[in-house]
């Protein structure tokens, strides 16, 4: 017992470290999804043809292979091609365009889901198509799409895990890290465990404030119809 307290005495530091860069990782791959995902998801509703394809095009394939996969083509397949990006900047790529291509679905979903007559109205009282999306139609759909999003922030949370594959010094590397120092890897491993359950319900409690301070009485109600 003494001995099991002394090691996560000792992992408490590295841990720290590890939750600070997973978190910073997240945050930041979660803003790339976001810059990149509600422009496809605008294009592949109210894009042409051409365009449409090309987004379908690009969902399709993150959503459709491992982001281990996509991870691997951007730190090791793109220098054959001239191009090196460093650990961190390879795991806020991958993550990010993968993370963009499921906000996309996301959006689209949220955007489709508001009533198509309000963008009539607005362009009766002499709105632009453009405007009335910015001020109408995306406003509410911000607010409807906090749910679906919010399993997209966990999700990502729990998956940017696979970046100590390319020494990132994350919670799983530091978790690896441990294990090989101290030869345990059931208490290294479970301590990342329980960090992950911790990250994951305080993020989910954070959300559900969101949630509920930005909900609109009636407009569930509004766009199930």
């Amino acid at each position: 017992m003494e001995e099991l307290i002394f090691l996560y005495t000792r992992y408490v530091p590295e841990f720290i470290e590890g939750t600070k860069t997973t978190l910073w990782l997240t945050g930041i791959s979660l803003l790339v999804g976001f810059i990149i995902g509600l422009p496809i998801a605008l294009a592949r509703i109210y894009g042409g043809g051409w365009i449409r394809k090309l987004v379908i095009g690009y969902v399709e394939v993150f959503r459709g292979t491992p982001l281990l996969v996509q991870l691997f083509i951007i730190y090791y397949g793109l220098p054959e091609f001239g191009i090196t990006l460093s650990q961190t900047a390879s795991a806020i790529v991958s993550l990010g365009l993968n993370s963009a291509a499921y906000q996309a679905e996301y959006f689209r979903g949220a955007i489709q889901a508001i009533d198509s007559g309000q963008i009539i109205a607005a362009r009766a009282v002499g709105m632009s198509h453009i405007k009335a999306i910015r001020y109408v139609v995306l406003p509410q759909a911000f607010r409807l799409v906090i749910p679906a999003w919010s399993n997209e922030a966990i999700g990502l949370l729990k998956a940017s895990a696979v970046v100590f594959l390319i020494a990132m010094p994350d919670l799983m590397a530091k978790a690896k890290i441990i294990a090989g120092r101290y030869f345990s890897p059931i208490e290294s491993y479970l301590a990342v465990a329980v960090a992950y359950i911790l990250l994951v319900l305080f993020l989910s409690i954070f959300l559900s404030f969101v949630e509920r301070r930005v909900k609109i009485p009636g407009l569930e109600i509004e766009t199930a119809r």
